[in-house]
């Protein structure tokens, strides 16, 4: 359930911010246009926000900017840390996308970037049933994360990945559970959602559902 990358997120935490504002040459493409991705999130988004896989707290911020109520959830300490020195007053909590305490507030809104990939595709299915029953006024779920047209596609950018000398991110897109379009199409249709897909870059996804009125 992305636990596996604790180490990773700990370790990434102090670099983080650089990452995004494309210091590091490997990552550049992934996060390209890294504010315009966070801002349609937030536009998307209404009411009360629940966000997964909190960071640094880039995406948090702009979501209280609007003038969203929102709930953090975050695996890493050091993640946590962080966000809490930019945002002190954030509800943030110790989780991760499947495991998350209850919540009194209803939740209207789930909100992630960059981080759904850490599920294989059978826990983001379990998830996104998951959240169904989280509170009946749960109507709107958007992410934004790395995702390929094909599984072909996403063999193509390991291999232009490697030509480039770009070894880190290469191994992380063989070891880490990116999906493809049509899954995550099945993935959310299975779980009772209408969804949208709008590229934002060359890596990142942005995938806007709704959930079906019963």
């Amino acid at each position: 359930m992305g636990r596996e990358f604790l180490g990773l997120f700990d370790s990434w935490a102090e670099s983080y911010d650089d990452s995004v504002a494309g210091v590091d040459p490997q990552y550049k493409a992934v996060f390209e246009s890294y504010d315009t991705i966070l801002n349609e999130v937030s536009k998307c988004s209404y009411g009360n926000v629940l966000e997964f896989g909190v960071g640094t707290g880039n995406l948090t911020g702009k979501l209280i900017e609007t003038g969203y109520d929102v709930i953090g959830v975050e695996p890493s300490r050091v993640m946590r840390e962080k966000a809490l020195v930019k945002l002190p007053e954030l509800s943030l909590f110790e989780g991760d996308f499947l495991e998350y305490p209850a919540f009194e507030k209803p939740v209207h809104t789930i909100v992630s970037t960059y981080a759904f990939h850490h599920l294989t595709d059978a826990e983001k299915e379990k998830a996104l049933k998951q959240y169904t029953k989280l509170h009946p006024s749960m109507r709107k779920i958007v992410f934004a994360d790395t995702v390929f047209e094909t599984d072909e596609h996403q063999q193509e950018m390991i291999k232009r990945a490697e030509m480039k000398g770009f070894t880190d991110l290469a191994e992380d897109l063989q070891r880490e559970y990116y999906s493809t379009i049509p899954e995550m199409q099945r993935i959310f249709t299975t779980a009772g959602f209408r969804v949208t897909f709008e590229q934002m870059n060359e890596f990142v996804w942005l995938m806007s559902a709704v959930r079906e009125t019963e």
